[in-house]
């Protein structure tokens, strides 16, 4: 049975800034930007793999990886993602892939000795209407909100799987729920991508295009959190260092904004000065969904970057690349 870390002491000790570290989904959004704060942590041994060079939906090509690379430390930030156009269109792949992907390293990792395994849920595993703010222990407390349940079941089973190997096996694997993230390499397709790149590309096409208006999806009503996935890596990397249990525990700012809101400050900061139009035929979503970070903050980590501040990074990091990012 492979030891269990503990924050501070354990068989294996604290953590090892020589520990090998797989980053699975290195280039996503998240894996990205946990690539970038592993390495300023001094953390040198990093392994990745492209989805060509490793496909985790092929159970004996992640149990080949793992044999070969033997890593000391997984964070599983792999996922197929997406809005919820993408999670409406697309259930198969959504519930398929992930499942697949999330069993095949958690499985492999503890039969191949990994020490320390990091999942990465998301917030849209708790109850649609579950009271504000979320608490980790309203996992499974009532029904998902319909247009992404196919990747909340997926997350929720991830969750499940880390702790069964927890408890069965003594496997340190540990489960973090983002809120809605954003930032430099974020997907700013206008089909699959999260509504806050989306807004920016739909806000700076409309600004150049000379266009009068631009049409937002809903009502502007729900309101989200956002957190910069620059804020997010730091707190993974955080609690790898530093927590060690069964429970699930969120990972956001605790505070919220409503999507009209969110629109008009996208505006703003891209200058452009036709009106918004709100759709009320097209799907609200959740109608509030914010995290209670409690936990996280009586462990002593806050997020530091303001709203605005990241989104004008991240609009900037949009006319930088904008030739480059995905479709």
């Amino acid at each position: 049975m492979p030891c269990v870390i503990k924050p501070v002491t354990g068989c294996w000790g604290t953590m090892n800034k020589h520990a090998k570290i797989y980053v699975a989904g290195h280039r996503g959004l998240v894996g990205s930007a946990l690539v970038r704060a592993l390495t300023t942590k001094g953390y040198s041994r990093l392994v990745t793999r492209t989805r060509q060079e490793l496909d985790l939906t092929e159970q004996a090509a992640v149990e080949h990886f793992f044999k070969t690379e033997r890593p000391d430390v997984v964070i599983d930030a792999a996922a197929r993602v997406g809005g919820i156009h993408a999670n409406s269109a697309y259930p198969a792949e959504f519930i398929r892939d992930n499942l697949s992907m999330q069993t095949h390293l958690v499985d492999s990792a503890y039969r191949s000795g990994v020490k320390k395994f990091v999942f990465l849920g998301s917030s849209c595993i708790y109850p649609k209407h579950a009271p504000q703010p979320l608490k980790e222990d309203y996992l499974l407390t009532g029904p998902l909100e319909p247009t992404n349940e196919w990747y909340a079941v997926a997350k929720i089973a991830g969750i499940k799987l880390c702790q069964a190997y927890r408890r069965q096996y003594g496997f340190d694997a540990i489960s973090l729920m983002p809120t809605n993230l954003y930032g430099s390499g974020d997907n700013f397709s206008l089909e699959n991508s999260h509504v806050l790149p989306a807004l920016i590309r739909k806000f700076h096409e409309a600004k150049w295009a000379g266009a009068k208006s631009v049409t937002v999806w809903g009502t502007g009503t729900p309101r989200r959190e956002f957190l910069h996935v620059d804020d997010l890596a730091e707190a993974v990397v955080f609690l790898m260092e530093n927590y060690s249990a069964e429970d699930i525990i969120n990972v956001g700012v605790g505070e919220d904004i409503s999507i009209r809101e969110l629109a008009e400050t996208i505006r703003e900061i891209v200058g452009f000065e036709g009106d918004l139009v709100f759709d009320p035929e097209k799907p609200d979503g959740t109608p509030r969904k914010l995290l209670d970070v409690s936990k996280l903050h009586s462990l002593g980590w806050r997020a530091r970057i303001p709203l605005r501040q990241g989104i004008e990074e991240t609009y900037r990091w949009f006319l930088a690349h904008q030739n480059e990012f995905r479709r």
